[in-house]
């Protein structure tokens, strides 16, 4: 019964975050490097929705992204999107929108 319980939670944990990951985020023989990390937190306010946009531009503008980490950290409510450039391109802009009444917590990464 222990070992049901177990699972059944575990697989509801999975459900609910609400992560991103695209392209390669992984470092394979050194052709993927992280290049950003940023920390987002916005405390939860009653009745009102929260949203951050967090930008980055790769200073080298022959190297593009070749992957995007959006984790969530709290298992939140908030909704990650990547709205402009992303892997492919030299810049990404990522927005994150939390449900009402509640915050968000994410670490966003960058590789080339």
């Amino acid at each position: 019964m222990f070992k049901i319980l177990l699972i059944l939670s575990a697989i509801s944990v999975v459900v609910y975050s609400k992560s991103i990951t695209a392209g390669t985020v992984y470092d394979y023989n050194g052709l993927v490097r992280k290049v950003f990390e940023k920390n987002v937190e916005a405390a939860a306010i009653p009745l009102i929705k929260r949203e951050q946009e967090v930008y980055y531009e790769y200073a080298l503008g022959d190297q593009k992204i070749k992957g995007l980490a959006i984790l969530d950290l709290e298992n939140g409510l908030a909704e990650p999107a990547i709205t402009r450039g992303g892997i492919g391109y030299n810049f990404v802009n990522i927005k994150l929108k939390s449900e009402r009444g509640s915050g968000l917590k994410y670490r966003i990464e960058v590789y080339a």
